[in-house]
């Protein structure tokens, strides 16, 4: 019984975008059904490697799948790329040392290829991140999450003027890496630190007008707390900052905010003062979410919160009897006292 075959004789693009929801192992084999399908995987808008394509290679295929990928990254005159991802997990990742993979070379390709949005899972991004990637005018969004901490390298020049959304998920910044990368991300939009530490720096400075949602989760080790937060970001919406109360606080210019998360804790009792200009920074928030992990004596006034109607706490007494004299507008309250 002959059964045509419609879907071959859709147009190019409407197969490529049909191609792009395949793993790309899947999309491969598909180029085979017909002539009208061969080749048509190097036109595919979204490569894909993920962790079961990686541990479904052999020493007698890794070679030929090195040739697949050249041919499919870096050979020129293809379409544009809407997503680049390498996906590893706990225990396999694309760059670990067991094969001899041109990671850097693949990104590169993928650059070239114009490139709007990547995503990396990889064991570490030291070597691996090309200076290309940091110059690349398309890219949009940029997700890099490192299998263990390693220390995160950013070149000298950083100029990624159309990037909307950063995630960097455990990694280690050195220097004035974290501020010389974002300060050139001049439209960024949504900014994450995820289980993110810096080294031999003073200040984490963050200055977008464009942001709108930024979350901090910094782990600074005991000891070394000697840091500053500078944030100045009129048009925030969402906030969240989760780590041990360091030094100082700089939080400006806020006035859009409309949800916090805030999570804390004290590695010196020294810095009470610096918790406070925390919460002064966020006085415009509607909607807030407190954790506490340890109480230390307050010798100074919260702000008052003109503007919260919902409040969320997790802590101990005394800091929710304090919070609720500054709350005059409070409508909604949820509370878990912590023992």
């Amino acid at each position: 019984m002959y059964v045509e075959d419609r879907i071959s004789n859709f147009p190019d693009h409407i197969r490529c975008y049909i191609l792009s929801f395949l793993p790309i192992q899947e999309a491969v084999r598909a180029s085979i059904i017909s002539t009208k399908w061969r080749n048509l995987f190097a036109s595919i808008s979204t490569v894909d490697f993920d962790t079961y394509l990686l541990c479904g290679l052999t020493d007698r295929n890794v070679d030929s799948f090195k040739n697949f990928v050249d041919r499919l990254l870096k050979f020129p005159d293809q379409l544009s790329l809407d997503c680049f991802r390498i996906r590893g997990d706990e225990i396999a990742s694309w760059n670990d040392g067991d094969h001899d993979f041109d990671v850097s070379g693949w990104i590169c390709g993928a650059v070239c290829r114009g490139v709007k949005e990547i995503d990396l899972y990889l064991d570490n991004f030291c070597h691996t991140l090309p200076a290309l990637l940091f110059t690349c005018h398309s890219l949009r969004t940029l997700t890099l999450v490192a299998k263990d901490s390693k220390i995160f390298e950013v070149p000298s020049e950083v100029c990624l003027r159309n990037l909307k959304t950063l995630c960097i998920t455990n990694s280690v910044l050195i220097g004035d890496s974290l501020n010389r990368l974002i300060s050139n991300c001049h439209v960024l939009e949504d900014l994450t630190f995820d289980e993110c530490s810096v080294a031999y720096a003073r200040e984490i400075i963050i200055q977008i007008p464009s942001l709108k949602s930024l979350y901090l989760d910094f782990f600074f080790p005991i000891g070394a707390l000697n840091y500053v937060v500078v944030i100045n970001a009129p048009n925030l919406v969402y906030f969240r900052y989760d780590s041990v109360v360091v030094k100082g606080y700089s939080l400006s210019n806020m006035k859009s905010l409309e949800k916090a998360e805030i999570c804390i804790w004290f590695g010196s009792s020294n810095y009470e003062t610096s918790a406070i200009h925390l919460f002064q920074g966020i006085c415009n928030v509607r909607s807030l979410r407190l954790t506490i992990h340890e109480v230390i004596p307050l010798t100074s006034r919260f702000p008052i919160l003109h503007n919260l109607i919902e409040f969320e706490f997790l802590g101990k007494e005394i800091w929710l009897v304090e919070f609720l004299h500054c709350a005059p507008n409070l409508k909604t309250l949820t509370v878990l006292l912590q023992v």
